[in-house]
């Protein structure tokens, strides 16, 4: 064998252990993934991947490249497309709303109609915010809303809880806290519930929200 053909040999082989060695390695550290992976993680690389593709073109695949893994790992944790967006809603709201209006809940500074008054404000405020800089996820949300009645409805009520905590330690004078806090939040539903998104850049809207207040004010809160 001249020297020509061992150098070429060599060539060859030295090709072949690298391009086995980069599978073997891509294959471990597809593997390790897969075993560290946590719902956290694909939450998160979920909502990385809403963000570049919107809810609409957005896959299960898509989601499962952003963590270098195969789909079938995101079907380890989620059953379906679904309910990974179901997840993903659920941190999106704990972080974006519930964590924000519990800073405003434990704010014992507020007394009163006015305690109330900046939650439902700040509540408003959040969503409109999210409406125009995380759209997104708060279309992701929307969506959720019209398809996952449970999730909801325990975030509502996490909310009207604590609303129904701040008129129990006031002065409101309230003989049923709960179905007042509850009428409270769904009276104002125009202001910050998604099928409603599209009203909030009225100009109008703001004075609005005082007006209905100053009823509720009047009328729920007993005031004079």
């Amino acid at each position: 064998m001249t020297n020509i053909n061992i150098c070429h040999l060599i060539i060859v082989m030295l090709c072949f252990f690298s391009r086995r060695c980069s599978w073997l390695i891509s294959h471990m550290l597809m593997k390790k993934n897969i075993e560290t992976l946590s719902k956290e993680q694909i939450l998160t690389a979920t909502e990385e991947t809403l963000r570049r593709f919107g809810i609409a073109k957005t896959s299960v695949t898509d989601v499962a490249k952003t963590l270098n893994v195969s789909h079938g790992t995101i079907y380890r944790h989620f059953k379906s497309k679904a309910e990974l967006l179901e997840g993903a809603t659920e941190k999106w709201l704990n972080e974006t709303i519930i964590a924000p209006l519990t800073a405003v809940y434990e704010d014992r500074s507020l007394k009163g109609s006015d305690s109330l008054k900046t939650y439902i404000q700040t509540l408003i405020t959040l969503k409109r915010s999210s409406a125009h800089h995380e759209k997104e996820l708060f279309e992701m949300y929307a969506k959720v809303t019209e398809e996952a009645g449970d999730l909801i409805e325990q975030h509502v009520n996490r909310m009207t809880n604590q609303m129904s905590e701040i008129i129990k330690r006031s002065d409101l004078q309230a003989s049923a806290p709960d179905r007042l806090a509850h009428s409270i939040f769904f009276a104002t539903t125009r202001f910050h519930h998604p099928s409603h998104a599209y009203e909030w850049d009225s100009p109008t809207i703001d004075q609005e929200f005082l007006d209905l207040w100053e009823l509720l004010e009047r009328g729920f809160l007993n005031k004079k």
